[in-house]
């Protein structure tokens, strides 16, 4: 596995990785388990010289003190993709992480800052639960339902415990590391799992963050998201806030009570966008009583992490990324404490307008600012596209409508979906527009 953790090193990056890789070099990136390889979906992504950000390039992108020019390195993610060399370090500007404008002395001193805070809470965490950081993690409960301990190996929890707050967040636990086994099935050819360390600090990590963010908690379906974070970005602390980023874009889509589901906003909006682009489509789905497209739910809960081979999923999420990026998100980001929501704050100032992502830019530029306009909605909706035909033809109920979808699993072309949905965001914008 080899991963880059540091600001420095450009030149050594750049011998290394100077050319483009083929199939064995990019695998080599993500290691598969020899038993697995004859499973594993074919991966359609491949760095094309030309169109995909290289180290070099990356590197040529910042200027002498650090600041970044970010809107040449979202042209070029939005053309190729990230180089796996250097995807960790880029995620970090797409999610927010850090501010573009910024130096580098800024950003040492911020990640510095970040990793102290990471620290307290893991330490706040392992005085109550010192399984946390010690390499392994639990999967069955530490407290019954009434707060009452329970003996487990390696957690001491000698008393009943009263705090909600407590209580509620030492009751998610085994169901991360339930769930979190759930990763080692999801990712199990990649190498990587093998290692119950690193599976230990996949837990370590959605441990604190359902302390931390003890309203949301932790849901399945989070580990899909928080796992190449783990595998990109070396230190724990530095994969724990590239995740926490990506959390404030989707933990709402996670939120769930008795009445509603988190992203049953943009499930309603995704039948809004088929209605309007594709009528005859949408009565039909509504005839089979797909109403609000409930069979679309997994797709937008975890980003396509399903329905794509694990390398194109990660292409998938960074073009995503890049083609919604608001410079906006940087009026403030030191705590998860105040989200900043990333549809907020459009502004048509020229300057700025060219260092938006094409999707985001297109909605600003209609003054298009619901929030459940994401570009994950139109990707889902140019798949439905894709499965017209037989949707109309073969669905007689729900499950046909699973089925057919059933099958882009491992099948789908990240490139050409990301093309397919901004043609659909076009023609939704347009039609919205029509009285």
């Amino acid at each position: 596995m080899i991963r880059v953790t540091c600001l420095g090193g450009w030149a050594a990056i750049s011998k290394m990785f100077g050319k483009n890789p083929g199939t064995e070099e990019l695998e080599a990136f993500y290691p598969i388990r020899p038993e697995c390889i004859a499973d594993v979906p074919k991966t359609r992504f491949r760095p094309r010289a030309g169109k995909t950000l290289s180290a070099r390039r990356w590197h040529a992108a910042f200027s002498e003190d650090g600041h970044l020019d970010i809107a040449k390195v979202l042209r070029r993610i939005q053309r190729g993709g990230i180089h796996p060399s250097i995807k960790g370090l880029v995620w970090e500007f797409l999610l927010g992480c850090f501010d573009p404008n910024s130096s580098f002395e800024d950003r040492n001193q911020l990640r510095q800052q970040r990793r102290e805070r990471y620290g307290m809470w893991k330490t706040e965490c392992q005085n109550m639960v010192p399984v946390i950081g010690s390499g392994k993690f639990i999967t069955t409960p530490i407290i019954t339902d009434n707060g009452q301990p329970i003996e487990v190996e390696g957690c001491n929890v000698t008393s009943a415990v009263s705090d909600k707050k407590v209580a509620q967040w030492m009751l998610s636990l085994h169901q991360i590391g339930m769930y979190g086994l759930d990763v080692v099935r999801t990712d199990r050819a990649l190498l990587f799992y093998e290692n119950e360390t690193n599976q230990a600090k996949l837990w370590d990590i959605l441990a604190i963050y359902s302390w931390v963010d003890d309203d949301i908690c932790y849901v399945q379906g989070m580990n899909d998201i928080c796992s190449p974070m783990v595998i990109l970005l070396e230190d724990e602390a530095d994969a724990f806030w590239c995740f926490e980023r990506a959390m404030r874009r989707l933990r709402e889509n996670f939120r769930c009570n008795t009445t509603s589901i988190g992203v049953q906003s943009q499930l309603s909006t995704l039948s809004q966008v088929i209605k309007t682009v594709d009528p005859k489509l949408h009565q039909h789905l509504e005839e089979l009583d797909g109403g609000e497209y409930l069979f679309a739910f997994r797709m937008l809960m975890v980003l396509f992490r399903r329905e794509f081979s694990f390398v194109d999923a990660l292409y998938l999420w960074e073009v995503m990324w890049a083609m919604e990026y608001n410079p906006n998100i940087f009026s403030s980001y030191e705590l998860p404490d105040a989200t900043i929501d990333s549809s907020t704050a459009l502004t048509l100032d020229q300057k700025l307008l060219k260092q938006y992502g094409k999707f985001q830019r297109k909605n600003v530029q209609n003054g298009q600012t619901e929030k459940n306009s994401a570009l994950a909605v139109f990707l889902v909706a140019s798949v439905l596209e894709t499965k017209n035909k037989r949707i109309l033809k073969e669905a007689k109920g729900l499950d046909d409508v699973v089925t057919i979808l059933g099958d882009i699993t491992g099948n789908l072309d990240a490139k050409k979906a990301c093309k397919e949905a901004l043609k659909i965001q076009d023609k939704y914008l347009k039609k919205a527009k029509k009285p």
